[in-house]
């Protein structure tokens, strides 16, 4: 059992990986969810990479996925919350999912991170 439970780690992290890549791929179509700003995709694609590694090799990973929710959080409030009060269902359904994956995160950090070296 505990071998299928060890999954969720990396059941949780590729899909970051995932996700980051896809703003290195498509920067130019996403700027408009970053205010115009390609270097704002570059730059939450390297953070998403970087959260997805360090959760994998297990360093620095309670400062990386607290570092998540944060971003993901801001992620609800910055680009989701306005069309979501608009009724727009598909921001709406992104405003969910990035309230779930932060809080997701915060339960990572608390009980799966191993490096609590910057974060204790």
């Amino acid at each position: 059992m505990n071998a299928v439970l060890n999954l969720g780690k990396y059941l949780y992290a590729i899909p970051f990986a995932v996700f980051g890549a896809f703003h290195f791929m498509n920067a130019k179509g996403m700027a408009g969810l970053a205010f115009g700003s390609d270097i704002l995709v570059y730059l939450t694609g390297a953070a998403l990479v970087g959260a997805a590694v360090s959760m994998v090799i297990g360093k620095f990973d309670k400062l990386a996925t607290v570092l998540l929710a944060l971003m993901l959080i801001l992620f609800v409030f910055l680009v989701h919350l306005n069309g979501a009060m608009a009724g727009d269902q598909g921001a709406t359904a992104g405003l969910l999912k990035d309230t779930m994956l932060a809080g997701a995160a915060l339960l990572y950090a608390k009980h799966e991170a191993k490096d609590k070296s910057v974060i204790g």
